[in-house]
């Protein structure tokens, strides 16, 4: 597959992406990263906004399912709650954990999308397994590593902005 520091698609927030946006980009699964995209790493308590699309992504056609570097057991909790199939230890930009949604929901990845929060790790393990990449602010850059990384994906964001339409 191919190898790509660059998003396919760039929103805000994970909750611009309604179950129309993504079927009109022929989206039927989208796998999503926890930490920072769905939740702060601070916490595993959503925002009322994010409770409210959770809940309309249930009612939907899209399928989600979390796919998570995360070894803590608050991801699996998260996601136990609100009746979220998850996979995790996924090791993203690795293909093991998005190939093993890809496997369990066996829809082709060109009908698929992973969004997050970190070109390094979600958008490559996308692009590199062939499935779209949505990538989304970050909720909180918390420390001073978050806010560092951060800073090294603004040349592959600045290029992505400007060689396609994106939302």
């Amino acid at each position: 597959m191919a190898f790509s520091f660059l998003p396919t698609i760039i929103v805000d927030s994970v909750t611009d992406l309604t179950p129309e946006f993504l079927k009109n980009r022929g989206i039927e699964l989208l796998m999503l990263d926890f930490d920072n995209t769905i939740v702060p790493y601070t916490t595993n308590v959503p925002t009322p906004e994010m409770e409210q699309w959770l809940k309309c992504m249930a009612g939907s056609s899209v399928k989600i399912c979390v796919v998570s570097n995360s070894k803590n057991d608050r991801v699996m909790k998260f996601c136990d709650h609100y009746q979220i199939d998850c996979i995790t230890r996924a090791k993203k930009p690795f293909p093991k954990g998005i190939r093993e949604c890809l496997a369990k929901y066996k829809i082709p990845c060109e009908r698929c999308a992973l969004a997050g929060d970190q070109i390094f790790t979600d958008t490559m393990g996308a692009r590199g397994c062939g499935v779209q990449a949505i990538l989304v602010k970050a909720i909180n850059n918390h420390n001073i590593w978050l806010k560092l990384r951060h800073v090294a994906e603004l040349p592959f964001i600045f290029i992505a902005r400007n060689r396609r339409i994106l939302k």
